[in-house]
């Protein structure tokens, strides 16, 4: 359900070679060839309208194999394509050169989207999760409290959600960012890291925070409650958002209806994601056992809490530019200004 790309502690020693660089790259060739093959494909059927989601594995995926969201909109004329990619910011990009129009990604790639001039609108947000995110330290490590961390090393993907969340989190204890080493590493990378003692700490996410519970014993040093939101975000383009505001709405609407379903059936859901994600039960049941569940419209506030996550980048020279966020607002939020 985030632009998080999941795998389990069996990581190939050759996509531990391969540069992030390189990777996106070629994921991104991958995906968008996907992408315009089955739009020409749908064109040439003829359908009046087309919802082309891109989807990470996770919980569209389980939108997907339900065929619920088809349901709805085949009455209104409208077929739907799906299009899996391995990260967030890969589908972002997906956006920007218009060959999907709606996706799930975590709190953080939006805002790169945005400051490199994506036509970027929210559809939609989850509810508050700040339990799905949370430092952790080895089982017998002598790292008690966030103060502790203070001189330490410290793995996480620059850029991230987890970033945002570190900041803040030192902040709250007294301690300034650069107290810490920041030692920038996608997950896969900064398990290894985490596995081989480089690191002190490692600030993560589920479901990699509850396979390395699971698998490595990890002790959680504090999560995000009381910190930060840890929302998703459901996107579009600001085009198809202002043709196709029917076809939003359901698409949120069939959201929500698996967000109640996964709250009211948790191990059910739990099965469901580990065949998805190809993780024991164990730890998908550990990661939606601190879930949150729900969709819900993105709002002044919601918008606010991303404005700050956008400033924080800005100081911390991670965009280049001051953004704002009204710009990615949802149309109808705008036209009721």
């Amino acid at each position: 359900m985030t632009d998080r790309n999941i795998t389990t502690s069996r990581v190939s020693t050759q996509l531990l070679k391969t540069t992030r660089r390189q990777w996106l790259a070629g994921t991104v060739a991958s995906a968008l060839a996907l992408a315009s093959g089955q739009l020409q494909a749908q064109q040439s059927n003829g359908a009046q309208r087309v919802l082309r989601v891109g989807h990470q594995k996770g919980w569209l995926s389980i939108l997907k194999n339900r065929g619920t969201l088809e349901k709805r909109l085949t009455p209104l004329g409208v077929s739907v394509r799906w299009v899996e990619f391995n990260a967030g910011p890969v589908q972002l990009e997906a956006l920007n050169v218009g060959s999907i129009d709606f996706g799930d990604v975590g709190e953080a790639p939006p805002i790169f989207a945005q400051a490199a001039g994506a036509p970027l609108v929210y559809a939609g947000a989850t509810v508050a999760r700040p339990g799905l995110e949370a430092v952790i330290v080895p089982k017998g490590s002598a790292i008690r409290s966030v103060a502790d961390l203070k001189g330490k090393r410290i793995a996480y993907n620059k850029g991230s959600n987890v970033h945002y969340f570190l900041v803040k989190l030192l902040e709250k204890h007294g301690l300034k960012y650069g107290d810490v080493q920041s030692v920038f590493l996608a997950p896969a990378d900064a398990r290894a890291a985490f596995e081989k003692g480089s690191v002190d700490a490692w600030v993560i996410w589920d479901p990699f925070l509850a396979s390395a519970q699971k698998t490595l014993d990890a002790r959680l040093l504090a999560d995000a409650k009381g910190v930060v939101n840890n929302r998703a975000y459901y996107f579009t383009s600001r085009d198809f958002a202002s043709r196709n505001a029917d076809v939003l709405r359901i698409a949120i609407e069939e959201i929500a209806v698996v967000d109640k379903w996964a709250s009211k059936n948790q191990k059910a859901a739990a099965a469901e994601l580990s065949q998805i994600l190809g993780l024991d039960t164990s730890v998908t049941e550990l990661y939606l056992s601190r879930a949150e569940f729900g969709t819900q419209a993105v709002n002044g506030e919601i918008l606010a809490e991303q404005q700050k996550i956008a400033d924080t980048f800005f100081d911390l020279k991670l965009i280049p530019k001051k953004l704002n966020l009204l710009h990615a607002a949802p149309v109808d939020l705008l036209a009721s200004r």
